[in-house]
């Protein structure tokens, strides 16, 4: 009778070991997969914020050949300015990888403050040339929009880095291949850069 009791009492201390086993391990996949999940989810996250930012840079990028010609046609001795925002563009147009296309944008950005410092130093009737005011307008509609989709990209980079880094998260990041590495922020180059280009006179 009493062997009986403590075989009994032993299949249920069994019982239950197995079964407190049974729900650790159902509750380690769930939150390995739902980690998974959600550097996925990040993931997909920071490609939409690259892809408008990249939208953003090609409007830019477009904007560019009509600001020139309308320059050239009032500041004829300025070539090496034009030349340098041209170069920049074609840099830019040329860039494959994201850490190209942001400092291709930096390039693009500083030969664009050169330029306009130029115009609103030595040009006074372009400044008032109604091409050109469109172009401003334009041109800084586009920077306010890159100025936010950039802010909404580092935003996410940090999430994804943050997940990254942190344990136990970092445990599932690390097994999830190439794209799942740590991103760089789009940062500008220099303080002078941090400002927005200057568009109005």
């Amino acid at each position: 009778m009493k062997n009986s009791l403590l075989s009994g009492f032993g299949a249920i201390i069994a019982f239950v070991v197995g079964l407190v086993v049974v729900i650790a391990v159902i509750a380690v996949i769930a939150w390995y997969i739902s980690t998974r999940n959600s550097f996925v989810r990040l993931k997909n996250k920071l490609e939409e914020a690259w892809a408008t930012i990249d939208v953003y840079l090609k409007k830019r990028f477009d904007l560019i050949p009509n600001l020139v010609e309308t320059v050239k046609g009032y500041a004829k001795h300025e070539s090496e300015t034009l030349n340098k925002v041209v170069e920049a563009r074609n840099v830019g147009l040329g860039a494959r990888t994201a850490e190209e296309k942001m400092q291709a944008a930096n390039n693009l950005t500083g030969s664009l403050k050169t330029l306009f410092q130029v115009v609103q130093e030595s040009y006074p009737d372009l400044k008032a040339n109604s091409n050109f005011l469109d172009l401003q307008n334009q041109l800084k509609s586009i920077e306010n929009e890159l100025e936010g989709a950039r802010r909404y990209y580092n935003g996410v980079v940090k999430s994804f880095n943050t997940k990254l880094e942190i344990f136990p998260s970092s445990f599932v990041g690390s097994r999830m291949g190439e794209e799942y590495k740590k991103r760089n922020y789009f940062e500008l180059d220099s303080e002078e850069e941090r400002k927005n280009v200057k568009v109005q006179f």
